[in-house]
């Protein structure tokens, strides 16, 4: 497996000290010919390459993932 992750985003995570929500884009992440994911991670350590939790969205649900996200304020 050879996917390549290109990290857009790092935000302090509210309520720790080095901890960091890191959004990135990762192409190929199943294996040659998959289709790309946005990546949440979270690393109480701050380590953004090496989150200790993440979740992999696919492209075309990001939309309704903001707009889901958005209605909790």
């Amino acid at each position: 497996m050879s996917s390549s992750v290109t990290i857009i985003k790092e935000i302090p995570l509210d309520g720790t000290k080095k901890g960091i929500i890191s959004i990135s884009k990762v192409d190929e992440p199943y294996g040659a010919g998959s289709d790309s994911v946005a990546s949440i991670g979270i690393s109480l350590s701050g380590d953004a390459k090496n989150p200790e939790w993440k979740v992999h969205l696919p492209m075309g649900n990001i939309d309704a993932v903001v707009e889901a996200l958005k209605s909790i304020q």
